[in-house]
């Protein structure tokens, strides 16, 4: 691997086609939307506009025809998933199954197992949540202590997991366990799809600075799942969930959660900035940009059916610095104070993103252990 793959990929024009589409259905759908509540980028849940979203095509757009998707390239989605989040659009209930679940049910799992789940994620009607972190673990994922083991044609699961975006909104998680003993640590890891309304199972929410709660616990306690719920090879889970993090890290979402800030910020300086706004502005411009050609360059890699795991490791890394410093900088730009309640636009947003940008360097991966990622791609160690 080189750096040179991160050359220019152009959208193609089948795909850029689809924009003038998506614009002008959102700007319907979203009219009355307020700004702070656009600032939710994807966390923001509206399980109703996912199934219009899904009734539009635009949900699970890549996955097979046969499962309900629209065999779209990955350019086209890219498209799609881009102008949702430019406009702040409540994508957050059908997000985890149309980025991940349904692309790895897709290539690992059993053809039951697409027939039960892909068809409802193209409608925009099963949620999923991704079961990695743990407590004392975090994004070293290869140190996690959730256990499964086998009674007869049964699984039993004890463990938990932590900061599972959406476990409390959510119908199914694919959960990373442990099923062997390994002297690596890489080793006798599996993934189950795991029913959340099943008992065993407790989930409790996790409010963050703001009030809002999107994370959660989540406990196991002799959960028995059927033989079924195994989704790809018993023991390759590590495989697996490196293929499936490809697809977490290198989307647009990892440098457009503070999109909405950014916006607002230029509405507040006007048409008449002073040099300091303009250059902090255009700072951000060129960094968005090249975030943006970066991001393609990933999705240029998937769609050749390549693992470009180091790669979309530097578009989250570089893509949170760029989304924390924007609350950071617009602070100094702009003479509006932040506030949470009764001021201008942009001083909601600015307040809530101030509050909610701490955590766009924990989320889908530390830096310190994207740093490793990247630094083992490039030979370093």
């Amino acid at each position: 691997m080189s750096i040179d793959q991160f050359k220019y990929s152009r959208i193609p024009p089948e795909a850029e086609a689809l924009r003038a589409e998506v614009r002008a259905f959102l700007a319907e759908a979203l009219k009355d939307y307020p700004a702070v509540r656009r600032a939710d980028s994807w966390m923001g849940f509206d399980a109703e506009f996912s199934r219009r979203l899904g009734a539009k095509g635009w949900v699970g757009m890549a996955l097979p025809k046969r499962h309900g998707g629209g065999e779209a390239s990955p350019f086209a989605r890219y498209v799609v998933i881009e102008e949702l989040l430019a406009a702040g659009a409540p994508v957050s209930a059908h997000w985890f199954a149309d980025r991940q679940s349904g692309p790895q049910i897709l290539h690992y799992g059993t053809d039951a197992q697409k027939e039960r789940h892909l068809p409802a994620i193209c409608r925009g009607e099963q949620f999923f949540c991704i079961g990695m972190s743990e407590p004392n673990s975090g994004s070293d994922l290869a140190s996690i202590k959730t256990r499964a083991r086998r009674e007869g044609d049964k699984w039993v699961v004890n463990g938990q997991k932590v900061w599972t975006t959406n476990a409390h909104r959510s119908h199914y998680m694919i959960a990373l366990v442990r099923t062997g003993e390994n002297s690596k640590r890489q080793e006798g890891l599996s993934q189950f799809i795991v029913d959340l309304s099943l008992p065993g199972i407790t989930i409790r929410p996790i409010k963050d600075l703001t009030g809002a709660e999107h994370f959660n616990e989540v406990f196991f306690d002799e959960l028995v799942l059927d033989a079924d719920a195994l989704i790809g090879t018993e023991g390759q889970g590590w495989g697996q969930v490196t293929a499936e993090l490809a697809f977490e890290r290198s989307g647009p979402e990892r440098f457009l959660s503070s999109i909405a800030l950014l916006q607002t910020l230029i509405d507040a300086v006007g048409r008449s900035p002073d040099a300091l706004q303009a250059k902090e502005i255009g700072r951000f411009a060129a960094r968005l940009v090249t975030l943006r050609n970066m991001s393609l360059a990933v999705t240029a890699q998937l769609a050749a059916g390549n693992n470009p795991a180091w790669e979309a490791s530097v578009v989250k890394d570089l893509g949170a610095v760029f989304e924390q410093e924007i609350p950071e900088v617009a602070q100094l730009l702009c003479e509006l104070p932040p506030t949470v309640q009764g001021g201008s636009d942009h001083a909601q947003v600015l307040a809530y993103l101030t509050q909610m940008a701490p955590s766009f360097s924990l989320r889908g991966g530390t830096r310190e252990i994207l740093r490793g990622i990247i630094a083992r791609g490039l030979g370093l160690r």
